[in-house]
């Protein structure tokens, strides 16, 4: 027991001495290094703050609306590498297409996708 506890006493009297530089200027470099990074942060920080004030409540009114229909979709769809990027049709709808198939052993020629029967789940999906 007595030696679990010089442990950790050896260790914090030992700290000090080692970040005691002879001439401190590394450890002055380190300091300034972080004290800039601190800086910096602090400003980012703050706009971030001020954006999240800003576009919070439009965020959580987008949610509230849009958030059951994005829960649904997201139960229908189990692997989204399966489908192409989002894509807005010239009325407003918002597509998301099913990439083509490609058979197991790869197509016949490089580039020729494998058309698979048609089906409901073929059918992309409307947001």
């Amino acid at each position: 027991m007595l030696i679990l506890l010089a442990v950790p006493a050896t260790l914090a009297l030992a700290a000090p001495a080692m970040a005691q530089d002879d001439d401190g200027a590394p450890r002055d470099g380190i300091d300034r290094f972080f004290d800039g990074l601190r800086d910096g942060m602090d400003g980012a920080l703050g706009t971030l703050e001020n954006w999240t004030e800003e576009v919070g409540p439009a965020m959580r009114s987008f949610m509230e609306e849009m958030g059951p229909a994005l829960a649904e979709m997201m139960d229908e769809v189990k692997d989204w590498s399966r489908y192409e990027a989002p894509e807005m049709l010239p009325n407003g709808d918002i597509i998301i297409r099913r990439k083509p198939e490609v058979a197991p052993d790869g197509p016949d020629t490089p580039g020729d996708p494998v058309t698979p029967p048609e089906s409901e789940e073929d059918d992309p999906i409307e947001i």
